[in-house]
């Protein structure tokens, strides 16, 4: 039971974190609702689609249910420090050939520093989100587990978590399937229960990230040549950052045999396709890792990797080298390994780390910001 502790609701005016916010009432904890109005893109012209971040029947959905739980709610303006940090971000980084995950980077940055801080700024001990997954407490320490529902497990956009973030979090419908989670808001009565599910991407107007580059990077739609692995010439691209890794369609080229893009030569301008064969690897360097217990392994040891968030984790070793980098070994081949994705460890349903998958040799590197343990203050 919550025993009267106070906890801060990250709400969303979505289902999960609304029946987060209901079952923390419930179970006795003081509850409050704090919703962040983050940046997204203007619309432009009478035909444009609706913003899909904050829009205001989102936050009209989040008060409401809010005075239904009878508990505080309040909007905190974010805009500009998620502008820079977050947006800006994934323009740079698809400047420099990667394809990032902003989910992760606005866990890293936004609600498990930012967010999570002024939590605890109001007296909370805990900082809840609708996240499916689950944190479990050991003699050892805080573990990150995947969350009951498989389909909707999200445990891959939180590796990044420290113990001094999970002394501090929540996740009550992890313990749930989506299913279960829809039926609780009708329990509850809350309004939001048949609510469509909120998208990736969120600050985009339409989704399209390919014509959103095309608009805010200067460098995104700079043509350049499609060669294949021995370096002949087969076409043009329109610009790197539209064409993702294992891509085969769309690429305006004719050939013998089916090609897929397996590199991105940034240095060159190049986009470098290849047969099926030649875009499996069965290793892959990772940076920025964090290791959940704090304590990275001191030999090889046997891991399930996920190298996108949708994809099957596969079977492989992983072992720490310095710097806070790590190397992977695949038992086989793997499609579609791309240079900025998160790559996470998981042993059965835990989580014991990850990061960031590395450039090629060729690629330039770039510093991505980390969390600094001592922002957030331990509260007993």
């Amino acid at each position: 039971m919550g025993n009267g502790k106070r906890v801060v609701v990250a709400m969303s005016g979505g289902v999960d974190s609304s029946v987060a916010a209901a079952l923390l009432k419930e179970q006795g904890y003081e509850v409050i609702g704090m919703m962040m109005r983050l940046w997204s893109e203007p619309g432009i012209g009478a035909n444009a689609p609706l913003n899909r971040c904050c829009t205001p029947d989102q936050m009209a959905d989040a008060r409401r249910v809010a005075g239904l739980l009878g508990i505080p709610f309040y909007v905190v303006d974010v805009q500009d420090h998620f502008r820079r940090t977050i947006v800006q971000f994934f323009i740079d980084q698809h400047e420099l050939g990667r394809t990032p995950n902003p989910c992760v980077e606005c866990n890293r940055q936004i609600r498990f520093t930012y967010l999570l801080e002024r939590a605890l700024a109001l007296g909370a001990q805990y900082l809840a989100t609708g996240h499916y997954a689950r944190v479990v407490h050991t003699s050892a320490g805080y573990e990150v587990h995947q969350g009951k529902d498989e389909h909707k497990d999200q445990s891959y956009v939180l590796h990044m978590l420290l113990q001094q973030h999970l002394a501090h979090v929540l996740f009550p419908v992890g313990d749930y399937t989506k299913t279960e989670v829809r039926d609780l808001a009708r329990t509850f009565g809350l309004p939001v229960a048949s609510k469509d599910e909120s998208q990736d991407l969120c600050f985009l107007g339409d989704g399209d990230y390919r014509r959103f580059l095309q608009e805010y990077s200067h460098k995104a739609a700079r043509p350049g040549p499609i060669l294949d692995t021995n370096g002949r010439e087969l076409g043009q691209h329109e610009g790197l950052p539209f064409y993702t890794i294992g891509q085969r369609k769309g690429l305006g080229i004719t050939t013998g045999q089916p090609v897929f893009v397996i590199r991105k030569d940034v240095a060159h301008n190049a986009l470098i396709v290849g047969t099926k064969a030649a875009l499996g690897q069965q290793t892959l360097d990772v940076r920025d890792v964090n290791w959940i217990n704090g304590l990275p392994p001191t030999a090889p040891i046997p891991v399930h990797i996920k190298i996108r968030y949708k994809a099957r984790a596969a079977a492989g070793t992983v072992v720490s080298v310095s710097d806070g980098r790590a190397h992977c070994t695949f038992h086989e081949p793997v499609f579609g390994i791309t240079a900025g994705q998160a790559a996470v460890f998981y042993d059965g349903a835990t989580v014991l780390g990850g990061g960031i998958i590395a450039d090629n040799d060729s690629q330039p590197t770039a510093v991505i910001p980390t969390i600094q343990p001592a922002a957030i203050q331990v509260i007993s």
